[in-house]
């Protein structure tokens, strides 16, 4: 018998022609966690998707128990013994845990219906086994999002399936709940029980995980035991990036070290729920500042609590000496705050609208008299930035949809530049632009530097930031691990604090 209970062999899967997954091997053991890890669009979803009949290879097979197989839908693949716990859920959260634990199962009784003192007596017993003591006649929908994966969790073990696949588990988890996890996943793993664990948490997957397969650009870069591998390894093998020596992170510069001119912007405390754990950074006018930090560690989230897109649970934004009393988009802008997000299509551009319109857009209030805008003056202020900027289009009538990536990026750009901001925030300004614009997006922001404007820069692209920053905080899980400074800022440097427990978790997080 073979002691592989789940594999992916050669798996080849495409979209509109490109590879998704590229000749894909990959197997789970009994009784094995296996750590499924990658970084935005390194294939893991489509990986688990295969794996669980969502999808199914253009190429490559799949095995269980050594047999090829084929499922043609997740039901398929369920009745094969592979449960899949999705970050979103997958229950129905109107009924109760007991219906949702039993739900395709109910026990019958006379005259097949329910049994439902039964089920209950039942479902009582599987949620205590987890540790979980709760009245299982609740509806699901009014338990906390941490108890209904926990209970999407129990499901699945009941339902004796022999491979539990585990999407970003611990996601709206409290630590309380997390502990139970862990035990769930132990005394799953003790009765043989395989386990794909898909986790973006460094700490976690060193804790739970045997081995781990490393995705990157669809294609499989590393296969092997967990323990023995190094923190800042993982990661380098994740961004694709070598080793070149690497060190500790630095220690955070006295207060002697610091420059004396006061900063244009603080954010000191920024606190939100599983999202942001007690975040502060501080930015000088004409300051490169760098946010680095792998996938969900918390950056784009950083910047949009700052431009007021994301409210928090506690903290505070300065700028100018000046708390934010009006902490809220509008506010962040009335003080000279822009963001520049990282979805162009969805949250900058407005693709139906020229060129003009979309770089006029934010100044319009401010170019109106009376409700009255003046063309001419709103022509002058696109010319100028469309010149300013190197903005390629065939005028400024063209509508924004048609222009190429880097110049979509520069009309967003130029948007805020027409507010006069004092500070901007670039959340992956170069994703998706090609090799000449990213040149011409890295010397605009030198010049924005030196005419004085603090840069807020969020990059996944290492090189980036060790070119364009002049310091870089990287955050890991919501929480500061680092603090590079000029010759500090390397790529390594940049790995090992990537690679660190926040501070707040400990190190047995």
């Amino acid at each position: 018998m073979s002691s592989t209970v789940l594999q992916a062999a050669g798996v080849l899967k495409t979209f509109s022609g490109v590879r998704a997954l590229d000749h894909v091997s990959f197997a789970v053991g009994p009784g094995e966690v296996h750590a499924l890890v990658g970084g935005n669009g390194a294939g893991k979803s489509t990986l688990v998707k295969v794996l669980s009949g969502v999808y199914q290879p253009d190429r490559g097979e799949l095995r269980m128990r050594g047999e090829r197989v084929r499922f043609g839908s997740p039901a398929e693949a369920r009745r094969a013994g592979i449960a899949t716990i999705h970050q979103e859920g997958n229950l129905v959260p109107l009924m109760s845990v007991a219906r949702n634990l039993f739900l395709g199962r109910e026990p019958r009784g006379r005259f097949g219906l329910i049994d439902f003192a039964r089920m209950h007596a039942e479902a009582d017993q599987i949620v205590r086994s987890y540790g979980m003591p709760l009245d299982v006649r609740r509806p699901l929908g009014s338990l906390s999002p941490g108890t209904r994966q926990l209970v999407a969790m129990a499901r699945a073990a009941w339902a004796d399936a022999r491979v539990v696949i585990m999407d970003e588990p611990t996601s709206a988890l409290e630590p309380g709940e997390m502990e139970t996890l862990f035990r769930a996943i132990a005394r799953l793993r003790a009765q043989d029980r395989s386990i794909i664990y898909v986790s973006r948490r460094l700490e976690e997957l060193y804790r739970v995980c045997d081995t781990v397969t490393v995705l990157r650009d669809g294609k499989v870069v590393h296969t092997g035991g967990l323990a023995g591998l190094d923190r800042v390894r993982l990661v380098s093998l994740m961004l694709g990036r070598p080793l070149q020596g690497h060190r500790s992170p630095p220690e955070e510069p006295a207060p002697a070290d610091r420059p004396a001119d006061l900063p244009i912007l603080e954010a000191t405390g920024l606190t939100r729920k599983n999202v942001l754990s007690d975040v502060s950074i501080a930015m000088r006018e004409g300051e490169v500042l760098g946010l680095g930090g792998l996938l969900g560690a918390g950056r784009s989230e950083t910047a949009r609590a700052i431009a007021g897109a994301m409210p928090v649970d506690a903290g505070q934004v300065t700028v100018a000496g000046a708390p934010l009393r009006k902490w809220s988009i509008k506010g962040a802008i009335r003080a000279g705050v822009g963001l520049v997000p990282e979805n162009r299509v969805s949250e900058g551009i407005v693709p139906t609208l020229s060129v003009r319109d979309n770089i006029a857009l934010a100044a319009l209030p401010r170019l109106s008299r009376a409700g009255i805008v003046s063309d001419a003056q709103v022509d002058r202020i696109v010319a100028t930035f469309m010149r300013r900027l190197g903005i390629k289009a065939v005028s400024p009538r063209q509508r924004a949809r048609e222009l190429s990536g880097g110049n979509q990026q520069k009309v967003m750009l130029a948007r805020w530049l027409a507010m006069n901001p004092k500070i901007l925030l670039l959340d992956e300004p170069t994703r998706g632009v090609d090799v000449e614009a990213r040149a011409e997006m890295r010397a605009l922001i030198d010049d924005l530097a030196v005419d004085g404007l603090a840069v807020l820069l969020i990059s996944s692209d290492l090189a980036e930031l060790v070119e364009n920053c002049d310091r870089v905080v990287v955050l890991h899980d919501g929480a500061i691990t680092g603090e590079l400074i000029g010759p500090e800022v390397t790529e390594d440097g940049i790995m090992a604090a990537m690679a660190a427990t926040p501070a707040a978790l400990g190190p047995d997080a």
